[in-house]
């Protein structure tokens, strides 16, 4: 039986340079929040309120497209990292202001916030639904 060993942690990726797949998945996660904040849509100032709101996750949205073009068109040493795959990116280091951590669990501390208000966002959604169908 041949046992799998890790890579050899020098040879390791080291960057500060998030993965597209990162950028990808908060533009995806702020987009999904949006359509569920379009499912309080109501009269008067209901609506004028969310598109204000609409107007913040869009910008957020802006600005993740931005970093990602930044990010880009910055050449330094991590040129190679943005070539990676996710997986391969993921087995990497990340290294942060004060220390590194493993890539995929600095992938997981950026996009927790986001996916939690977007998960929650979709339970009020889904529950103003049932309330309002029901009463």
């Amino acid at each position: 039986m041949q046992s799998h060993n890790p890579p050899d942690r020098a040879r390791r990726l080291v960057t500060n340079r998030l993965h597209r797949g990162v950028y990808a998945l908060l533009i995806g996660l702020a987009l999904w929040m949006a359509l569920w904040v379009w499912s309080f849509v109501g009269g008067g100032e209901t609506n004028y309120l969310l598109f204000i709101v609409t107007g913040f996750i869009g910008t957020m949205v802006g600005l993740q497209l931005i970093l990602m073009r930044v990010q880009r068109a910055d050449k330094t040493a991590d040129d190679d990292a943005s070539a990676l795959s996710f997986r391969d990116w993921s087995h990497g280091q990340f290294e942060t202001e004060r220390s590194r951590l493993s890539a995929a669990e600095a992938a997981l501390l950026i996009l927790l916030p986001i996916a939690a208000a977007a998960i929650g966002m979709m339970a009020f959604g889904i529950e103003f639904r049932i309330v309002e169908r029901g009463g």
